[in-house]
């Protein structure tokens, strides 16, 4: 199988990934107006995902790395402490494995490719994420029932919003040719 998809220069690798930067700083103020609507919605973790597969795993990397910390700095959301530096392992690790997935899985069929590397992503950023704030960030006050209500049951209306919205932003970005196809025209 031939991959078609032409490569993104870097800059406009650069642009992209700035652009999900700020929407890690201007998502979660919008969302935040909703009662628990961070939590409920994880703003944050649209533009990191977006950023990994759409420009690798660098750009996925530094986005979900500084992407929070503008966050924190400019807005105090998330706050200082646990909470800042446990979303920082998962996003970091979402932009990492999304962008290394759709570079080395390639099916032959792009939604594949695509969920294969979403949903791989999204677990291992929480089993990062929970695994950070166990061992290190909150060491001995942190059980598997707080992950897993903090990461799969309170959130669970942003993994649904995540699993549709991405891959129709992914196509619509196609579409208007601001992304390569992966695997040829459309």
């Amino acid at each position: 199988m031939v991959i078609i998809m032409k490569k993104m220069s870097s800059v406009t690798k650069c642009v992209t990934a700035a652009v999900c930067m700020a929407l890690c700083v201007v998502l979660p103020m919008a969302v935040h107006s909703i009662p628990n609507g961070g939590t409920l919605l994880s703003p944050m973790h649209l533009p990191v995902l977006l950023c990994g597969l759409i420009c690798g795993w660098p750009y996925g990397l530094a986005c979900g790395i500084i992407g929070p910390l503008l966050s924190s700095l400019i807005s105090g959301m998330p706050p200082a402490g646990p909470i800042l530096y446990g979303m920082l392992v998962e996003l970091a690790v979402y932009g990492l494995v999304t962008g290394l997935l759709m570079q080395f899985v390639h099916t032959g069929k792009w939604m594949a490719d695509f969920y294969i590397s979403l949903i791989a992503a999204m677990l291992a950023g929480r089993i990062a994420g929970g695994l950070a704030k166990a061992l290190i960030f909150s060491a001995g006050s942190y059980s598997f029932k707080a992950w897993a209500t903090a990461y799969f049951i309170s959130s669970l209306p942003g993994i649904i919003l995540q699993l549709l919205l991405l891959p129709a932003l992914f196509i619509a970005l196609q579409k208007a040719h601001l992304i390569p196809s992966r695997y040829g025209t459309r």
